[in-house]
Parts: structure tokens; sequence; C-alpha cells
């Protein structure tokens, strides 16, 4: 499990960053600068869940009888990431968070959920650990 959350942490660490230059260079004229902004949220969400997942990983090698709460908080932040940030990336790309006419709106409120459950397993684990 460790390996796979800093794995996974390093890599939507890297993607953060790259969503952040081409936010800040490639978007710039092609979406409206309030679009920008909300890109931005993205990358920053992104980045703090990134880094929170390379936490979890350290976390595990030393609170190993908690490996279950840390391992739910993780996924959590991955799912977080997915919903959150992904569709925020997909609304300033498309200008609407919709697909085929079906509204996409809860996936964003979704995934800030995924991350306070993963915040509140993560305390979880560190006050039982």
């Amino acid at each position: 499990m460790e390996r796979n959350f800093f794995v996974i942490g390093a890599f939507l660490a890297g993607l953060a960053v790259a969503a952040g230059a081409f936010g800040a260079h490639g978007l710039k004229d092609l979406v409206p600068p309030e679009r920008i902004a909300v890109w931005e949220k993205a990358v920053r969400y992104q980045m703090y869940h990134a880094l929170a997942l390379m936490f979890i990983a350290w976390a595990a090698t030393q609170w190993w009888n908690r490996v279950n709460t840390l391992r739910a908080s993780g996924w959590f932040f991955v799912l977080g990431t997915i919903f959150f940030s992904g569709s925020l990336y997909y609304l300033v790309v498309n200008g609407e968070l919709a697909y085929k006419g079906v509204s996409l709106g809860l996936l964003t409120p979704i995934g800030g959920v995924f991350f306070v459950l993963g915040w509140l397993a993560l305390m979880i684990a560190a006050w039982r650990g």
C-alpha cells in the first residue's frame, strides 16, 4: 500500500505541475479569465491531495496498526481528486459540466465530500495510532 499511494501521489503531483503550467500558458488565449481561476483551484486541490497521499504512504510505515484506516483515507483522496479536480478541468475545457445533455454538476461536490472523508479517516488513524 505504501508504495502504491506514494507512486499515485507523485504522479498526481507531477500532473498538477503540468496542468498548472498548461493553465498559465496554454489556456490563457482559449478560455475566459474566470475559467482560468477555476483551473487553478483544480490544480491546487490536486496538489494538496497528491502530497497528502505521499504523507499517507509515510504514515503507513509508522502506524502499521492503522493501515486500513489509512488505506481508506488514501482512496478517498484519489476519488476526491478524480471527481473534484477532474470535473473542474472538464468544466473549464468544455464551458459546462454536462456530457451529452446530462448534467455532471454533482461530481464536484461529491469530490469535495471524498476529500473531507479522506481527512476524517486520516484524523482517525492519527488519533488511534
